[in-house]
Parts: C-alpha cells; sequence; structure tokens
C-alpha cells in the first residue's frame, strides 16, 4: 500500500475516532436516540440542492445541528433554519483538512440571526461538496 493510501486511511481513522468522540461527549447526539423528542428535521424537502438538516437534542435542552451537502458542489451561504439565535461553531466537519478533505468551512463562530419562514433564527453556512457538518451552540 503506497503512502498516499496509508494518509487516506488515517484521515478516516481520524474522522471515526472524533465521530465517536462527539457521539460520546455530546449528549443530543445519543441521549433521545429512540424519543421523538430527540429528533427534528429542519430541512427534508431540498431535492434541488440535495440537502439534507436536523437537530438532535438532549434532556437538558442542548443540541446540535447537523447538515448534509449530497452533491460535489460547495454551497455558499446555505440558510438553515435553527433553534435560536447566536453563535455557532463547527463541532464536526468531514470536509475538514485532518480527514483528508479540502478544507471547506466555517472556520470559527458562525452567528444565527432572527428570522426564518419556520424557526426562530437563521444560520448562513457554508456546506462543504459530499459533507456533513455538526454545529454546537458557541
Amino acid at each position: 500500500m503506497g503512502a498516499g493510501r496509508l494518509a487516506e486511511h488515517a484521515g478516516v481513522q481520524r474522522l471515526y475516532r472524533d465521530l465517536a468522540r462527539a457521539y460520546r461527549d455530546v449528549p443530543a447526539l445519543h441521549e433521545l436516540d429512540f424519543e421523538q423528542g430527540g429528533f427534528e428535521w429542519l430541512d427534508v424537502d431540498d431535492a434541488d440542492r440535495s440537502v439534507l438538516s436536523f437537530v438532535r437534542r438532549a434532556r437538558d435542552g442542548s443540541f446540535v445541528v447537523v447538515a448534509l451537502n449530497f452533491t460535489p458542489v460547495p454551497r455558499r451561504d446555505f440558510r438553515v433554519g435553527v433553534p435560536r439565535a447566536g453563535g455557532y461553531r463547527e463541532l464536526v466537519n468531514t470536509d475538514s483538512r485532518h480527514y483528508g478533505g479540502g478544507d471547506l468551512g466555517n472556520h470559527g463562530e458562525i452567528v444565527a440571526t432572527p428570522g426564518h419562514p419556520s424557526r426562530p433564527a437563521s444560520l448562513p453556512l457554508l456546506l462543504p461538496p459530499l459533507a456533513a457538518l455538526v454545529l454546537v451552540p458557541a
């Protein structure tokens, strides 16, 4: 196996490790797995852009926002309705250079502002191509 293939595998291993750690450490990702209150679709009807987004919640009301881009095209200034205004940060970005990706994303804090047709606030995201983002309130 060549050095390039080993580097690809190392990126996937780091992603798997970080996802497992996030699942263990973030109650919203596991506490209410089998309860209706633990999951809420944010956007399931965006077939034109092939994007899905949802919220996972914990018993204490904490939550994460997950956004998935199923196309090879970055989605710039993609607006996702979120449960509250304020700062958010990327907990996981599968396009990170640490995982062998192109490193597109929302480096630093992203601010959700009031106003969205169906949610209290709107979060402007750069959705990397063929990637998943997990965002937490900052």
